[in-house]
């Protein structure tokens, strides 16, 4: 709306706006002094009768006023800003998010289950990094990558809203298989900092590409990686087994996440571990991650400029006009 990006370039003009009642109380005071009067010792023979000129010559002041009150708000120079900001960064980053999509993402002990909250505060990181190109690498017995490194958040929003658990892919938790693919899409990235951010609820299970080999590929290249594991301490309604209508069957299980490793991929390549026990806490992870790496981002801010004073002076313009016709039509006698 106008009204929300309205500004005066010249606001010391409503000080002006101060003489007005003086000149009302002027006025009020002197007006008797601007009329003929005829004293007679009685008007009790005279009918009282007042036309609907004699009625109104009072406004005739009023929109004089009133005008003059518009002249200052137009002197005022009120006018509407549309501010546009455009950004640009010449030190972005590349980020690939690795995450695991066994079964067992599925357990209940994050709400809904792990899969669906890792999504939603997946999503919510990439909007976040508008300055920089992301890619996605989904890994379970083996990994492909959903999509490459983009600047194209909304594809990337879309392609993590689109994650869900099927039998296409093996079953298995091949982390050594995820990290080497995400190594791959960027080790020929030209940007300042290159960051994976590797996620799993489990333990290296399957996969031809050990983990700690993974890890040394992404340290010889200046890949930065950020290790989650995603899971309960304790025991965690996950499933197990498939009903006869293809459902999961879900039962208590331990939570087995294998941090040694993880933490050991995070700190050959200057990285760090978290451990994410809730939605709440997974979101509080990324936030972190948020803040530790940072774009340089260089902001324009584009100006549009519309002047309203035009109305305001227009207006002032139409009751001067109307009030002087008035007085030298209808109430010439009056004056």
């Amino acid at each position: 709306m106008i009204l929300e990006n309205l500004e005066f370039l010249n606001p010391e003009f409503f000080w002006l706006l101060v003489l007005l009642p003086i000149a009302g109380v002027w006025y009020y005071n002197n007006r008797k002094r601007q009329t003929a009067t005829l004293r007679m010792s009685s008007v009790a023979g005279f009918k009282k009768s007042e036309s609907f000129a004699v009625k109104i010559y009072p406004y005739l002041i009023v929109m004089r006023f009133l005008a003059l009150a518009l002249i200052i708000v137009a002197m005022a120079r009120p006018r509407s800003t549309d501010v546009s900001s455009k950004y640009s960064s010449s030190n972005g980053i590349d980020i690939v998010i690795a995450t695991d999509v066994s079964g067992s993402m599925l357990a209940r002990d994050l709400k809904p289950n792990r899969l669906e909250a890792l999504k939603e505060v997946a999503e919510q990181f990439v909007k976040e990094r508008q300055n920089d190109r992301i890619g996605l690498i989904l890994y379970a017995a083996e990994a492909y990558t959903k999509t490459p490194v983009t600047s194209d958040k909304a594809l990337v929003a879309s392609a993590i809203q689109s994650i869900e658990y099927n039998n296409k892919l093996q079953d298995g938790t091949a982390i050594g298989m995820g990290l080497a693919t995400a190594v791959n899409r960027l080790k020929d990235s030209k940007a300042k900092s290159k960051i994976v951010v590797l996620m799993t609820d489990g333990v290296n299970n399957a996969g031809f590409i050990e983990p700690e080999t993974a890890a040394d590929i992404a340290a010889e290249y200046g890949i930065k990686v950020y290790t989650i594991g995603i899971g309960t301490t304790g025991m965690a309604e996950s499933p197990y087994a498939y009903a006869p209508n293809g459902q999961f069957i879900f039962r208590m299980m331990p939570v087995e996440i294998d941090e040694p490793l993880m933490k050991s991929i995070a700190k050959k390549t200057d990285g760090k571990y978290y451990r994410a026990t809730s939605k709440n806490s997974l979101k509080q992870i990324y936030e972190e991650i948020n803040k530790l790496e940072t774009s340089e981002v260089e902001e324009l801010k584009f100006y549009n400029y519309k002047e309203l004073f035009r109305p305001f002076a227009i207006a002032a313009f139409a009751l001067l006009l109307v009030e002087i016709l008035l007085r030298r039509t209808i109430f010439r006698s009056f004056i």
